[in-house]
């Protein structure tokens, strides 16, 4: 665009043209330049105003998960940084492309522990991919470019840049920058090569999915491929969306409470693991127990966009460099060899499906059957999210994800995430039905965003599994310091009156029987709905009670 521009209209205009369709944040007065700039774009940068910045974070975390492209979070100086470095913490565990835009002190006002003053540098260092500060508006589009690439190439993440409010309002002369083509590493002849001869022997082989950069298009070339090669699928914490739930070569979810069989396949049977995306981090491996490290008992191949994640823990006897797409390409059109493996696949398979039948625990709600519900009557393509508790167990046991990008959940293990992740989904696909699921104690931490999904007119199912306490939490106590319990009660609201304050209505459910109609009434509703689901805290995890866990 010609002319002197301010650098809040030069960095909206780089943010309209990159095509940044979504803009969450709490306004400050730090980058009132910014919001300024967006007021011309009103009509192709939707801003969503948010209640906390903690829900703003997430939100653009989630955005980012939904579409591959740089969710946009924007927020004040000090306190607004704090509260968004939850969301950007999400992002660099889950490897998820986001922008954080923060407002800081003039420039001129800079070392002098200045109002809210942060030095973002310092700060954010541990928890974003790139930190920068723009001091010159002449430069906000090298530097925003800059940021769009580093967020989605090799390993994507969050990037931080810092706008000094004097800098949003000086004006300068400058061409805009255009989005250029990503990098996109591939695997090389002879590397596939050596991954052919070691599936050509292979027995007892087991396909890892997870990680970041994949796609509908991965997910079905994944579900081809294992048919093909006649490979087991696992997948990685919170990653069970890459890959239908209901194929035949499905094994089930290497994280918490995994397949019994599938992680004892693991420890001691599985001859080659082909790790494709995932890290291969602390929940996914068990704690680190699944595979001995530095050299795993098995023969391993590792594919990541990002070379120095190849090798960080485990020794890796196939090293592959490439997107998980460009690998599955290679892999599909590898001569199928090797010895029959359907007897190796039916087993785990068999397995899975036996684990995910739910289980009788204490009280009139049973989850399971709850969740189990949900898939039966829920479309293909609706959206699960949820943060961190014990409930969380339950839906990823006993749900079947069936389509990409169905399961929205932070692998960071974040409470409070699945409202935010769930208006961001609703926003991003309103067309297809959005449920949040969180506990008590996960609800109440960004519940005040019910607030933004009024004033967003979103038609989002949100159930609070309400036991009156930190589950999790409390579980530990008692398996680890029995009869010793203490900050782990819960004082909760009336969560359906909580919710018709921003006019949302809503039910409390006391018995599995009557959650069908719940359901039904939920799905009916225009505004959304919340339904309170009243669980019995002695039903602590599918497969054990508090009781139980006391006595050792």
């Amino acid at each position: 665009m010609a002319g002197a521009r301010t650098g809040g209209e030069i960095l909206a205009d780089q943010i309209a043209a990159f095509g940044g369709e979504t803009l969450f944040t709490v306004p400050g007065e730090s980058f009132l330049g910014l919001l300024d700039g967006l007021w011309r774009h009103r009509e192709r940068v939707r801003v969503v105003t948010c209640r906390h910045e903690g829900g703003a974070a997430n939100m653009a975390e989630a955005w980012g998960k939904l579409t591959g492209m740089p969710g946009l979070c924007a927020v004040t100086r000090g306190p607004g940084a704090t509260n968004a470095s939850n969301g950007v913490h999400t992002a660099y565990q889950d490897s998820t492309p986001m922008i954080l835009l923060i407002g800081q002190v003039a420039r001129a006002q800079r070392d002098r522990e200045a109002f809210q003053e942060v030095d973002y540098r310092a700060m954010f260092a541990p928890l974003a991919k790139w930190v920068a500060e723009i001091d010159d508006p002449a430069r906000v589009p090298e530097y925003f470019a800059r940021a769009w690439a580093v967020a989605q190439e090799g390993r994507p993440g969050p990037v931080v840049l810092a706008l000094p409010e004097d800098m949003l309002a000086e004006t300068a002369e400058v061409a805009d920058a255009a989005p250029a083509p990503l990098a996109c590493p591939a695997p090389d002849i002879d590397t596939m090569a050596r991954l052919g001869e070691a599936l050509a022997t292979s027995e007892r082989p087991l396909l890892v999915l997870g990680g970041p950069g994949w796609s509908a298009e991965a997910a079905g070339l994944a579900a081809e491929t294992a048919l093909r090669h006649g490979l087991p699928v696992a997948t990685a914490f919170r990653c069970q969306d890459f890959i239908d739930n209901a194929h035949p070569n499905y094994a089930g979810v290497l994280g918490i409470g995994p397949v019994p069989e599938l992680a004892r396949a693991v420890r001691e049977k599985v001859d080659l693991l082909i790790v494709v995306g995932a890290r291969m981090g602390e929940i996914t491996t068990g704690g680190y127990t699944l595979l001995d490290i530095p050299s795993p008992r098995m023969r391993l191949a590792h594919v990541h966009p990002a070379p120095d994640e190849i090798g960080r823990v485990y020794r890796t006897d196939i090293p592959i460099a490439s997107t998980a797409e460009n690998f599955l390409d290679a892999l599909a059109i590898l001569p199928v060899t090797g010895p029959d493996r359907s007897g190796w696949t039916a087993r785990l398979r068999s397995a899975c499906e036996a684990w995910c039948v739910p289980t009788d625990v204490p009280g009139k709600v049973n989850l399971g059957r709850v969740v189990v519900h949900l898939g039966e009557v829920l479309p293909e393509d609706a959206i699960l999210t949820n943060g961190a508790g014990n409930y969380a167990v339950w839906v990823h046991r006993f749900h079947r994800y069936r389509a990409w990008r169905t399961q929205l959940a932070p692998t960071s293990g974040s409470m409070g995430y699945g409202v935010p992740a769930a208006i961001a989904a609703k926003l991003r696909h309103p067309g297809r039905e959005v449920v949040s699921i969180a506990g008590d104690g996960c609800f109440l931490m960004t519940a005040q965003e019910l607030a933004t999904a009024a004033r967003e007119n979103l038609a989002i199912t949100f159930i609070v599994v309400n036991n009156g306490m930190y589950g999790t939490i409390r579980m530990h106590q008692e398996r680890h310091h029995p009869g010793r319990v203490m900050a782990t009660g819960l004082t909760n609201p009336d969560f359906v009156a909580y919710a018709g304050a921003f006019g949302i209505p809503g039910e409390r459910v006391e018995a599995t029987g009557d959650f069908p109609a719940a359901l039904a009434r939920a799905r009916a509703s225009d505004k959304g709905y919340l339904i309170e689901l009243v669980t019995d805290p002695e039903a602590i995890t599918p497969e054990t009670t508090l009781s139980r866990l006391g006595r050792g």
